[in-house]
């Protein structure tokens, strides 16, 4: 029984992780998608098929975003650390 316990603990604290994760990354990734299809329309319309114009605004992009949302991705994760290690203490 204490098998099953600690089976569910690990699949709960897995789900978990990979909302944390997924709602940490999704404004980098959203951002990058729509900036890097912006970027192929661009270049699609003007024929310019130069290898820095697809990765210099994809950069300044995301560093805008983590300078926007970094303080709320870092608290995000901090938060979860904290949750994890407390319920690992309290086992």
């Amino acid at each position: 029984m204490t098998e099953a316990f600690g089976a569910d603990q690990a699949v709960q604290l897995l789900v978990d992780t990979l909302i944390v994760s997924l709602k940490v990354s999704a404004p980098l990734l959203g951002v990058i998608l729509v900036v890097g299809l912006a970027v192929s329309v661009i270049q699609v319309v003007t024929q310019i098929q130069e290898m820095t114009l697809t990765f210099i605004p994809k950069i300044l992009c995301v560093a805008a975003v983590l300078v926007f949302a970094g303080g709320w991705m870092l608290a995000t994760v901090v938060e979860f650390t904290r949750r994890v290690l407390t319920s690992i203490a309290g086992m």
